[in-house]
């Protein structure tokens, strides 16, 4: 019999339909892993193993009277410490926040428990989400798990190490710049950065959503598009308590993305015209548009009128950590992320006037965005434009033997988080080394559907699900 850790979320619950697995198998199996690999992957900061194995055997015995039961019913799903849950502490990596027991649970996780899904733990991030590598002063460093001497990426870089090393099947994430895609790509799994308010928000964070949620967005980091599609149905919809919350009813996506990407006109760029990308990235990138012709899209390369981004998303990011810890800033300086107070004081220095040039910058972003995918229904890119690099660094300084900008390793993904657009990153190619590289796919405003049809036909194309680091 096959190991329940490395069964996907939809494995198990039918196991669990079937009768054939118990709740509290499948939490033993997971925790069992957790307990192995923690402590030399540093995935999680927090493990809830008592409430979780209590709140397992609870579904044991409803299993045998309930009849309707939640789509997630007895799977363990890991919440990354950026995003509040009731009585399980929430620290946002920081020191400032180290005993934080929240009495309330964010709409995300209302939506995910009441879907039967019972929480493992919160997985480790950077400090308040501010970098795309997964360290703090309170934490320490997450490794990846195909080879531990290099980054997971981030800010969500524990929940991409969790899932990719079978410490349980369904993570939830946050991305305000790439920090769903970026450890999807680094760890070799599905992320998927569902759109502006497609997921809502609900409290407000005192972390890095703490001005208008301009660049903030949730979504699943799983093994499979199924699991990805599963956790969207769960924690997609609208709540009035978050007035940027989409409009509409709750979505049968498992369902609708098989409904094929023939026909579908798809755009793929190797740079977006101006991010220095590793030649083993571009490679794997140029076989994935391959792979989408060969299953009937059309399929041209093509780069939209992309304006560099760089400065009006630091102003944005910076703004928002001056927000979140300005005025405490003096006081616990010593003993916060240096990088963290290097941006903060970015966004301390910054003006009303620089804000809101930044604001308008995203808006003509989209403006030159909108025609291109008035025309593709998709854009392929790389995630990020290297394999993994080794801890200890917050960002590359060089690609193929090039200085490059700072955020030339986000090149790829922060713009669709100016622009609130959904993409997700997946598995195209391994390195010499066996390291993973992802691609990502973007579609048009609002349009997850699409985003996930096409990451689902990759997926049966090039599969990668029984693909596992030693």
């Amino acid at each position: 019999m096959v190991e329940l850790w490395r069964l996907s979320g939809l494995e198990l619950s039918g196991m669990i339909a079937a009768k054939e697995v118990k709740p509290s198998e499948i939490m033993a199996a997971v925790l069992g892993r957790i307990e192995k690999l923690n402590p030399k992957l540093n995935a999680f900061c927090t493990v809830t193993q008592d409430l979780a194995m209590a709140e397992a055997r609870r579904a044991d015995k409803k299993m045998v009277r309930a009849k309707v039961r939640g789509k997630l019913f007895g799977l363990p799903v890991s919440v990354k410490d950026l995003i509040l849950t009731k009585g399980i502490r929430t620290t946002f990596a920081s020191k400032m926040h180290e005993h934080l027991i929240p009495d309330q649970d964010e709409i995300v996780v209302e939506r995910l428990k009441a879907a039967g899904a019972i929480i493992i733990g919160k997985t480790n991030s950077c400090e308040y989400g501010y970098k795309a590598v997964t360290d703090s002063p309170l934490w320490g460093i997450t490794r990846n798990p195909w080879n531990s001497e290099m980054t997971p990426a981030g800010s969500s870089g524990g929940a991409g190490a969790a899932v990719a090393s079978g410490m349980g099947p369904l993570a939830l994430g946050s991305d305000g710049g790439g920090s769903i895609r970026a450890p999807a790509s680094f760890c070799g799994i599905i992320g998927l950065k569902s759109s502006r308010g497609r997921i809502p928000m609900y409290p407000l964070l005192s972390g890095w959503e703490t001005l208008d949620r301009r660049l903030a967005h949730y979504g699943p980091l799983t093994r499979t598009v199924a699991d990805a599609a599963l956790m969207l149905e769960v924690m997609a919809g609208p709540d009035d308590r978050d007035p940027l919350s989409l409009p509409g009813g709750k979505r049968r996506y498992r369902e609708e993305m098989k409904k094929g990407v023939q026909g579908l006109r798809i755009a793929w760029s190797r740079n977006l015209g101006h991010v220095v990308v590793d030649p083993a990235v571009r490679e794997a990138v140029e076989e994935a548009a391959r792979v989408f012709s060969e299953i009937g899209c059309e399929v041209e390369e093509a780069t939209p009128e992309f304006p560099l981004m760089h400065d009006a998303f630091q102003v944005l990011f910076a703004a928002d950590c001056a927000g979140a810890i300005g005025a405490q800033l003096d006081e616990w300086r010593d003993r916060l992320d240096p990088g963290l107070v290097r941006l903060t004081e970015i966004g301390l220095k910054a003006g009303a006037a620089d804000y809101v040039r930044a604001v308008n910058r995203c808006h003509i972003l989209w403006e030159r965005l909108e025609p291109f995918f008035a025309k593709y229904d998709l854009l392929l890119t790389p995630t990020l434009p290297l394999p993994p690099f080794p801890v200890g660094i917050d960002w590359p300084r060089e690609v193929a033997g090039q200085k490059v900008h700072p955020l030339n390793y986000l090149g790829f993904t922060y713009p669709f988080n100016l622009t609130g657009q959904p993409a997700a990153s997946l598995p195209c190619a391994w390195t010499a080394d066996g390291l993973p590289i992802g691609v990502q796919i973007a579609a048009g405003r609002s349009d997850d559907l699409t985003v996930l049809k096409a990451a689902a036909a990759f997926e049966e194309a090039r599969p990668w699900k029984d693909k596992w680091p030693a």
